[in-house]
Order: structure tokens, then sequence, then C-alpha cells
């Protein structure tokens, strides 16, 4: 008994230093300049049998079903972000480059697989599906906080957010291919419009009963919500999945739905699973580098495979897959070439390459070691890049704007009040102009006011400046108003600023 729980003792232990581990990995990834899920995975096979030997792990349905719990989070968390209103005018050209991009960028990895790797044809194409999508963990992760022109990162979001669905279908596909001995490719065809349209009309159906139902309960804590919209998350998942529709798709949908309906404890539940889908990344990507043997990928036949079939992704496929897909769908030469650095691979890749595995198809630990080095280049070389790159194309946009932050008055909890968090921006109307001059809604008090981190207790003549953040006071019938009164012509400066880019470009 003392045994057993020595070993749930020294579990936990690991947990925590996991965790404490990878929350430090991420201030040395930004002053390193390398992305945060790169040091995730170097953490995990630091500690695995052949680093340190802390933790043995080879068992891949655990790290399956591990890193699909996780992306389900990292995805809704990445569609709760997500502004309807930026990824509208981008929603095609991200869908094009979700469906037809990843069918072609499995193609032509697939040919250079069937050369590079010696395999079958059916084999190739298993392998060119496995590294077909772009990444939502990884592009949400790596985009956070730059200051990439509005437009490009909308369209790498969506895009990412929705090609995973397509890459899981084709693996899938691939797999009963080989294992099959009379495949019926007409079930196949049939499959995949079952999947993405079911998996489109539950996300569409739950997102919205998940609004309504957020809205309408009242709980008796205000951390409950949170909770409550997390368990939706699942839920959408798990009746997609039962169905036999796109469970990531439905999760993607929902999270846009739930998003971008005005809810109660809005920030609470945002912030919440902001946390939650970090904490899931990291476990992510550690338990994937623990399931790597350094060993075994780090041996030339798979180092050079593995550098040249990532060359060809990121230099041949996916270029073409992005200079195809948004033909003649409104982007520049250099925006499409941007597009074609910035297709990440993370984890979704790395998951799917344990499904051959599980199936017991041939050659699969070959895959999994090359797809995890390609994921590995990818990572590293692209993610560390983008900004640069961005910057080389002059597709920067302004400095990263704070957002609006509504933060629930706790103490009071059924009050009908909240405090709005408001940054001022160079350009916002209300910059020089005194307090008792602007004409908020009847009851709206400035709490307080933050200047260059100091607080200013603000006064009837205190005058607003560039870079103060505003905390209001207001009753939710008048937070509309409010926003409206405080909305920043930055906005539309944006919208010029991009047009003449595209011009210019």
């Amino acid at each position: 008994m003392l045994e057993g729980a020595f070993n749930v003792d020294y579990f936990v232990l690991l947990i925590g230093l996991l965790l404490i581990a990878g929350v430090i990995t991420t201030k040395f990834s930004t002053k390193l300049g390398v992305p945060s899920l790169v040091l995730f995975i170097l953490v995990g096979m630091l500690v695995g049998s052949d680093g340190l030997g802390f933790i043995y792990f080879d068992n891949a349905k655990h790290a399956q079903l591990i890193g699909i719990v996780a992306l389900v989070i990292i995805l809704f968390e990445g569609g709760l972000e997500t502004k309807w209103s930026n990824v509208r005018p981008v929603m095609w050209p991200s869908l094009s480059l979700a469906t037809l991009g990843v069918v072609l960028t499995t193609t032509i990895v697939a040919f250079a697989a069937k050369l590079i790797l010696n395999v079958s044809y059916s084999e190739a194409f298993l392998f060119g599906a496995i590294v077909g999508s772009t990444d939502a963990a990884a592009v949400f992760a790596v985009l956070k906080g730059k200051n990439i022109r509005p437009k490009l990162a909308s369209t790498l979001e969506a895009e990412s957010g929705t090609n995973d669905p397509m890459a899981v279908f084709l693996t899938i596909s691939f797999i009963e291919i080989l294992l099959a001995s009379d495949p019926n490719y007409f079930t196949l065809v049939g499959n995949f419009f079952w999947q993405m349209g079911f998996g489109l009309f539950i996300g569409l159906a739950l997102g919205k009963l998940a609004s309504i139902s957020i809205n309408k309960i009242n709980l008796d804590s205000s951390g409950l919500y949170p909770v409550f919209a997390l368990a939706f998350a699942l839920l959408t998942y798990s009746i997609a999945a039962f169905i036999g529709a796109s469970g990531l798709l439905a999760v993607y949908v929902a999270a846009l739905v739930i998003g971008n309906n005005d809810l109660t404890y809005r920030q609470s539940i945002f912030r919440f699973n902001e946390g939650f889908a970090w904490m899931m990344q990291i476990l992510m990507f550690v338990i994937l580098g623990l399931l790597v043997f350094p060993g075994q990928l780090f041996q030339w036949d798979i180092i050079w495979k593995g550098l040249l079939l990532s060359i060809i992704l990121m230099l041949v496929a996916r270029p073409i897959a992005v200079f195809i897909s948004t033909f003649k769908l409104g982007y520049g030469r250099k925006e499409r070439i941007f597009l074609s650095w910035a297709g990440l691979r993370g984890a979704v890749p790395i998951v799917l390459a344990t499904f051959p595995m599980i199936a017991g198809v041939p050659n699969s630990q070959l895959f999994f070691n090359v797809v995890f080095f390609v994921v590995l280049t990818s990572t590293l070389v692209q993610g560390s890049t983008i900004t640069l790159v961005a910057s080389k194309l002059g597709l920067t946009g302004p400095k990263k704007i704070t957002p609006m932050h509504s933060l629930e008055l706790v103490s009071i909890g059924k009050a009908n009040a909240e405090i709005i968090e408001f940054h001022v921006e160079e350009d916002a109307d209300v910059v020089g102009l005194s307090l008792s001059t602007i004409n908020f809604p009847t009851g709206t008090l400035i709490n307080a006011i933050i200047r260059k981190d100091q607080l200013v207790t603000p006064t009837g003549d205190t005058t607003i400046q560039e870079d103060d953040i505003l905390y209001i006071l207001v009753s939710r019938i008048h937070k509309k108003q409010v926003e409206t009164l405080l909305k920043k012509k930055k906005e539309v400066n944006i919208e010029e600023l991009d047009f003449e880019q595209e011009k210019s470009s």
C-alpha cells in the first residue's frame, strides 16, 4: 500500500515539475525567439527514457487520447478568441486552404514520400495525409501577440481551425484502404460529406444552445460558468464523434458561435479556457516528446529523409497548395508567399501519426519518427521566423492592440453590472478629453486609470491620455452604449492601411 502511495506521489510530483518547466520555458521561448511548443517537446524528450530517464512512456493509445482531448480544448479556446467579423471576409479562402490546400499538399508530399521512404503509393498517401494540415495549436501559439496584418492572421487561424477534420478524414481513409482487402471508395466519399456536414450542423446547434444556456442559467458561483462552457466543448466533440461526424470541426464552430455572442461572465470563461488551453498544450507536447525516443529519431537515415521531406513540404508542397487554393481570391503575391511560409505543422500530425501505429499499419514506426522530425524542423524554422518574414514582405500591421476585457464583479455576484477594461490608443476619440466632458450613460463610473504603470485616481477634470487603461463600472444594459462611445478610429485606419499595402504589393 505504501508502495502504491509512493507511486501516486511520484506521479503527482512529476506532473507539477513538468508544468512548472513548461511555464518557465514560455519565458525563455520569447527571449530566444523559439516557439514555446518546441521547448515543450524538448522537455518531454529530456525527461524521457532516452534522456534523464525519469519517465518511460511508449503507449501510443494514451498519447492519442491525451492529444485529442488537448486538441479539443485548444480548438475551443482558439474559436472563442476568433472574431467572426475578422473571419467572415476570409472564410472562403480559409476553407479553400483547409480542403483543396490539404488535398494538394497531401498529394505532392505523397509522391515525394514514395521516392524518399521507398513505400507503396497507399502508404505514401497516408504519410502525406498525416502532414497535410497546418496545426491550430502551433498557429494560435505563434501568432498570439504578433503584429501580423489582421487579414493574414485571420486567414491562418481560420484555416488551422478548420483543416484538421480534413487531415483526420484523409488519414483514417488511407488506413482503411491499406487494411481493407476490397475498399469501397464511394463509401469514403459519402463519409466525407457526412463528417463535414453534420460536424458543421452539430457545432452550430450546440454552440447556440450553449450560448443560451450560459446566459439563462443562474449559477451560485461565477467559477462554474467557465466549467459549464468547457463541458459543452467536450459534449460537442463526443456527440459529433458518436454519430461519425467531425468532432474537431464541431468544436471549433461551436466555439465561434459562443465566442461571438454576448455572454454572462464572458471574460471569466475566456481567461479560464486560455489558461486551461496552455496547460493542455504543455501537457500534450511534453507527452508527445516522451513518446519519441531520440536514439531512434536522430539517426542519419531518419535525419536526411526528414530534412528532405521538410524542405519539400515547406518550399514546394505548401506554396503550390497556397497559390492554387487562393487563386483570384484577393491575395497579393507577397501575401501568398507569407501564407506559404506560415503553414506550421505541430501536434496534429504527431497525433495522427499514432493512428497507423495503433492500427498496426506497416512502416508506422518509420512514419512516426519522420513525421516527428518534420514537425520539429517546421516549427523551429518557420515558427521562429514568421515575424521576420512578415516584416521583410511589408505585411506587419500597427502595434498589437490590447483587447477590451470585461471583468465581472464576482464580489457582488448577482448584481447586474460589470467592469470594462479599456486600453486607449493614440487615435481614440477620447484622447485629450476630460472625463466630465465625455457623455457616458447615467450611472457609469470611472473607477481607476492606469497610466504608465501608475494608478491615477480619476476626477471630473482628469484628461484621458494615450495608452491609458480605464476601468469603468457600468450596468449591463448600458455596456453596449459605453463600448460604442469608446470605440477607436484605429479599426478604420487598419482597413485603410491594409488597402494601401495591398495596392503596393
